[in-house]
């Protein structure tokens, strides 16, 4: 079987691991990113109905700011996330596994305020509702360690949650002259496959933009990339 590779942040990063190496994967983790929170401009909590948040960073890196909308309803994406906001203080208003723009086209609140990463996708917001973005972490890159560099000399697997990770994890390759066509990546949408580029032995997109179906995506190529 062809090992897995993961590059995402901690404790995401860790999280995947485990959940990959439960379903009999060999898999490894090498954090490329670190999250920092990013100095931002809180507005008025009463210019707001409810708050859109697509990833669990954005509550843990928020800061005291977040205080100031405790109590409001909260559209979220993925099972971290709503344990991250009802932790907040935050109530659910609606929850889902296929992307931001999913729950968005669901949203009843006429005013939202986005907090989101720095990397982040473009929504349009259905007729009726007002969205206000404010960026409250960034990930900051980090080298490719030699550990993962000798992985990288055979086959392997990679599990890409961003276009900023497909964009650093390319360059770190070039940089270090890995060649690509041995590496198969998949990717959490497609916008992340096109930002890893080309050279790749394979890219694949997951069915649903979220950690389960990449997992079994990962899991397949897994299975198959040596084939």
């Amino acid at each position: 079987m062809t090992p897995l590779v993961v590059i995402r942040p901690e404790p995401g990063c860790s999280a995947s691991i485990v959940a990959a190496r439960a379903t009999g994967l060999e898999a490894e983790g090498f954090a490329l990113f670190n999250i920092v929170p990013k100095g931002w401009n809180s507005p008025a909590a009463e210019e707001f109905d409810a708050l859109l948040i697509g990833s669990a960073n954005a509550l843990r890196h928020g800061g005291a700011a977040l205080a100031r909308y405790a109590g409001k309803p909260a559209y979220v994406v993925g099972e971290a996330t709503a344990t991250a906001a009802t932790a907040a203080g935050f109530t659910i208003a609606a929850s889902g596994t296929g992307g931001l723009q999913e729950v968005l086209n669901r949203a009843v609140h006429p005013r939202l305020l986005r907090l989101a990463g720095e990397d982040h996708v473009t929504l349009e917001p259905p007729p009726g509702i007002t969205l206000t973005e404010r960026i409250v972490y960034t990930s900051e890159a980090l080298p490719m360690p030699a550990e993962l560099a000798e992985i990288l000399g055979n086959p392997a697997v990679v599990m890409l949650h961003s276009a900023a990770a497909a964009h650093h994890f390319a360059a770190e390759c070039g940089r270090l002259g890995i060649a690509r066509g041995r590496l198969t990546l998949a990717a959490i949408g497609p916008r992340v496959a096109v930002a890893a580029g080309p050279g790749w032995s394979h890219i694949a997109t997951a069915t649903q933009p979220n950690d389960h179906a990449l997992l079994a995506l990962a899991g397949h190529l897994c299975q198959t990339a040596a084939s």
